[in-house]
């Protein structure tokens, strides 16, 4: 008993010289270090939100699945036509030879093969979020114009009464996609106007602007930010009527053809004619439109640059004639019609992979 006693108490002991004296058994626990399993005094724990799940969720909405499709599609169409943009510039502008064969030969004498992508590099930087934003807004614009439309038929829309004439108020006129159209090119060109403007410089004075880098310092230097918005007033003007035209005309043609056909959609190879078809018939009803903004935007690089859109239309018939007016008009159709066709193949085929609801389907 007094040994176990003993036992027990004898690693309580402390020795001080020749002095042995008794520690409290609560003092004694204190004096312990703290071992894994103990708990600790004093802690703060912080929870990270898992947003893992919020981010997967919203890179599988039917937005951001548009988006990308136009992105990947814009690339992939402007990589393989990068030649052609180069050789319709030239022409639209009017620098060298006034024929498509002239001014690809013109090109390849004084530049190299390298010199059809000159300017592809911004040109991809320009053409990746302008066709990204415009291919999304004209998506979700229409999506939205559409319900609109629906609501309004159910509630009768909104009615105004003057006297005995009862007035009705309808969007049943109003097309969806023509909206969708303008919408999408007015918010692409204020976004992007700006890697227009870069590109064209690169692309027309390739001695004056032989960089990105010295380009966008130069444009700065001689302008400010506001040079980098040079000509955005007749590019919106030019783009209002291509851009509503061109989207019109590929939901309309789909659409005819889906019905007379009596098939939901179109496969690949009619795609590509159907767009193409929307293409040409929108270039060609702009293109005076798109010479004068072209003749703007680089006028100051030759030293007469119009002081409006009327101005530069006038300067050219008064310089070439009602002809001149469709100058660059078969190279932009050229280019225009395979770009479209190519853009829409592309763009619903990443749709049909990217977005969640198609595939279930």
């Amino acid at each position: 008993m007094l040994k176990t006693d003993f036992e027990s108490q004898k690693n309580r002991y402390r020795v001080f010289g020749n002095m042995a004296l008794v520690v409290p058994k609560e003092l004694d626990e204190l004096e312990k270090p703290f071992s894994l399993h103990s708990p600790k005094p004093f802690e703060i724990r912080l929870q990270v939100p898992d947003l893992r799940v919020p981010i997967r969720n919203f890179l599988r909405t039917r937005e951001v699945g548009e988006f990308l499709s136009g992105a990947l599609a814009g690339a992939m169409t402007k990589a393989v036509l990068a030649p052609l943009e180069t050789i319709r510039t030239r022409l639209v502008v009017g620098v060298g030879s006034k024929n498509i064969t002239g001014s690809f030969i013109e090109i390849i004498e004084q530049q190299g093969w390298q010199g059809l992508w000159a300017g592809n590099g911004i040109n991809m930087l320009r053409i990746i979020p302008t066709q990204a934003i415009e291919l999304g807004t004209f998506e979700c614009v229409k999506r939205t114009m559409t319900s609109a439309q629906e609501k309004w038929k159910q509630i009768e829309g909104p009615k105004l009464q003057i006297g005995h004439v009862n007035v009705n108020f309808s969007l049943s006129w109003v097309s969806p996609v023509a909206v969708a159209g303008a919408a999408a090119g007015i918010v692409s060109t204020l976004a992007c106007h700006p890697l227009e403007v870069l590109k064209d410089r690169l692309t027309v004075s390739p001695d004056i602007y032989p960089s990105l880098s010295i380009a966008i310092s130069k444009i700065y230097k001689d302008g400010g930010v506001g040079a980098f918005y040079a000509g955005l007033s007749p590019t919106l003007v030019g783009m209002l009527p291509y851009s509503t035209c061109y989207y019109f005309m590929y939901e309309k043609l789909k659409k005819s053809y889906c019905q007379s056909k009596k098939k939901k959609s179109l496969n690949r190879p009619e795609m590509l004619v159907v767009g193409a078809l929307a293409g040409f018939t929108a270039s060609t009803i702009s293109f005076p439109l798109e010479v004068a903004r072209k003749r703007l935007m680089v006028g100051a690089l030759q030293g007469k640059c119009p002081p409006n859109m009327v101005a530069a239309l006038a300067e050219v018939i008064r310089d070439e004639g009602l002809t001149g007016l469709y100058r660059g008009w078969g190279a932009s159709c050229l280019k225009v019609m395979p770009a479209s066709g190519i853009t829409w193949t592309f763009y619903e085929a990443w749709k049909d992979m990217l977005l969640v609801e198609k595939r279930i389907l």
